[in-house]
C-alpha cells in the first residue's frame, strides 16, 4: 500500500518559536516557504543555520554543543543539542501512525481533545490555536492557564508527522500548565486523547532548552514519517521589562501505542 502523506510530509516545515508572559509563542512558516512568519511579539527568532553553533552561557564561557539531544533526568540540566543534530531515538518500539481521515467530517472529528502527563501530573483540555492577520500564532489564553494549544495545522496527535502542542509555563497568577515540563526525561509518558474516541500514547525520546535566538527549527518541526509529538514552553530567565523569556523548552516525543 502507498503511504499516505500529510501536507506536512509533502513539504519540510519551518517554524520559529518565540514566547511571551509565561508562555510559547510558535513560529510556523509552512513548509519553510508558503505560510507566513509568526512571531509572538518579543524579539526576533533566527532561523535554523547548516553548520554547528557554540553557544555563549553566562558566567561559563563557551561551550560546543553535543550532537544529539539530551535524555533529561534528575538533576540532570537541559542544554540545546547542535542545530544540525536530528531529533532524538525513539525510546520505545515505533508503531505505525493512525491513518488520516479520508472524509471531511471525519477530519472535523479527528482533533486533539485533552492530554495527560502522569509524571508531572498534567491533566488539561486541548485547544485549537492559528495564526492571526498578522501572521502570529496564537497560545492558550492567559485566563485559561490549565489548557494547552494544539496547533491546527500540524498532524492531528497519532497521525504522521510532528503533532505540536503549547503551553504556558507560568501566568501572574501562579504556575500554569507545563511549569514542570523542564522534569520530563526519556522514557516517561505522554497521552493524548482525540474527539474521535481514539487514544494515542507517546514516550518521550529526549528534551532540550534552546534559546530563542538559536531555536532547533528543522529539528523541531522537519517532516518524519513516524507519528512524533512536540510540547513547548518557555524556559531560561525572565526579563520582566520584556516580558519575555530567553529560552524554549522542548520535549520530543514519538508514539509508542494507540487504541481505538
Amino acid at each position: 500500500m502507498a503511504e499516505q502523506k500529510t501536507p506536512m510530509q509533502r513539504a519540510l516545515p519551518g517554524l520559529l518559536v518565540a514566547g511571551s508572559l509565561g508562555g510559547v509563542g510558535l513560529v510556523m512558516v509552512s513548509l519553510l516557504s508558503l505560510a507566513p512568519p509568526v512571531q509572538d511579539g518579543s524579539t526576533p527568532l533566527a532561523a535554523a543555520k547548516d553548520q554547528p553553533t557554540k553557544v555563549e552561557v553566562s558566567n561559563a564561557g563557551a561551550f560546543v554543543l553535543p550532537a544529539t539531544v539530551g535524555p533529561g533526568g534528575k538533576n540532570a540540566p537541559l542544554t540545546p543539542a547542535r542545530l544540525d543534530a536530528p531529533p532524538p531515538l525513539a525510546a520505545l518500539p515505533v508503531v505505525a501512525p493512525i491513518p488520516a481521515p479520508k472524509t471531511r467530517a471525519a477530519k472535523v472529528k479527528a482533533r486533539p481533545s485533552r492530554i495527560k502527563i502522569p509524571k508531572i501530573k498534567v491533566n488539561a483540555p486541548v485547544g485549537a490555536v492559528t495564526v492571526n492577520i498578522k501572521g502570529k500564532l496564537g497560545t492558550p489564553p492567559l485566563s485559561k492557564p490549565n489548557q494547552v494549544g494544539w496547533y491546527r495545522f500540524s498532524p492531528v496527535p497519532g497521525e504522521a508527522g510532528p503533532s505540536i502542542i503549547n503551553g504556558h509555563v507560568a501566568t501572574r497568577k501562579g504556575p500554569a500548565v507545563f511549569d514542570r515540563l523542564r522534569e520530563l526525561a526519556k522514557g516517561d509518558h505522554i497521552y493524548v486523547y482525540r474527539s474521535d474516541g481514539k487514544v494515542t500514547r507517546y514516550t518521550v525520546s529526549g528534551i532540550e532548552q534552546a534559546s530563542k535566538t538559536s531555536f532547533p527549527t528543522n529539528r523541531v518541526y522537519g517532516n518524519t514519517n513516524d507519528a512524533q509529538l512536540r510540547l513547548i514552553t518557555c524556559g531560561g530567565v525572565y526579563n520582566k521589562t520584556a516580558h519575555s523569556y530567553t529560552d524554549n523548552i522542548v520535549v520530543y516525543a514519538t508514539l509508542s501505542k494507540k487504541k481505538g
